[in-house]
């Protein structure tokens, strides 16, 4: 299951709360921030999708992610190279780094990490 890009905006702060009031959420929002009522809509369908937790405290809830952001990304990414690149980690890598502004840099630096990675197969 995927989050909404509005879900997925409320779940980047979650993760970055790890716990959080609806008080909590507000702040977390840049102004004009979203209505309570829409965040309060918001975090009901992510707990109906099995993204958000909560415990009760009286009448307050506070939310906790049940979905780690790696594990978010990484199925995101994957699905990616699945859907766009032929289940092919090579075209994407190819498109990656030829179709991105990678400074060279940042290219040595990822090829550090391939090298790495190489080692420890």
């Amino acid at each position: 299951m995927q989050l909404s890009k509005t879900e997925e905006q409320l779940m980047q702060h979650l993760w970055k709360l790890e716990k959080a009031f609806m008080k909590d959420l507000l702040n977390a929002f840049q102004d004009p921030k979203p209505a309570t009522t829409t965040v309060a809509t918001l975090l009901k369908r992510m707990t109906d999708k099995g993204f958000v937790a909560y415990k009760l405290y009286g009448k307050s809830r506070e939310y906790y992610p049940l979905v780690k952001k790696k594990d978010y990304f990484s199925k995101h990414v994957n699905g990616l190279i699945k859907n766009f690149f032929n289940d092919s980690a090579s075209q994407f890598a190819s498109f990656f780094t030829q179709e991105t502004d990678l400074s060279k840099n940042e290219l040595e630096d990822l090829k550090k990490l391939i090298d790495n990675e190489l080692k420890k197969k």
